[in-house]
């Protein structure tokens, strides 16, 4: 197998000095939902999850990372970034405002650095996954890691 180059992610987790396990999963069968990634990867879909990006009624994009078998709630994910209110950004512009695809959006690492938000369940585990900067790579690392690694800040985000 042909050694895989970092991304931009793993590269900027090295930087900062934070801890991080790789977790590679086949995705030549195209499902890249995150319930999906979790049992390719032998996870509880608890610990896994999935990175949301949005436009702000302000304009500015914002991050929001919750489980992957959960439901952002707009109203609170707005509420936890002083916004009267946010909506996905559509796909068309995800790779332009993050740097990242759809099913390998990590939230380290974007073109410009977000506000954002993980869902406070993530304290409940001693590491949790995401991606890892592209499809079929999740990493492995402590949420406080994650929080300091992208400048967030932990909220009440999921239905």
């Amino acid at each position: 197998m042909a050694k895989q180059t970092k991304t931009n992610a793993m590269r900027m987790l090295e930087t900062a000095g934070v801890a991080y396990t790789q977790h590679e999963y086949d995705c030549a069968d195209g499902a890249i939902d995150g319930v999906s990634v979790a049992k390719k990867t032998g996870q509880d879909p608890d610990r896994v999850f999935k990175t949301l990006v949005t436009a702000g009624a302000s304009g500015g994009h914002y991050v929001f990372v919750i489980p992957v078998a959960a439901e952002l709630d707009l109203k609170k994910a707005a509420r936890s970034v002083g916004e009267k209110s946010v909506a996905m950004l559509p796909l068309a512009q995800l790779t332009a405002v993050t740097g990242y695809v759809r099913g390998g959006c990590s939230p380290v690492g974007m073109k410009k650095a977000f506000a954002t938000r993980l869902d406070e369940t993530a304290v409940l585990f001693e590491t949790v996954l995401v991606s890892g900067g592209r499809r079929g790579l999740q990493v492995e690392l402590a949420p406080d890691d994650l929080l300091g690694a992208c400048g967030g800040e932990y909220a009440d985000l999921t239905r």
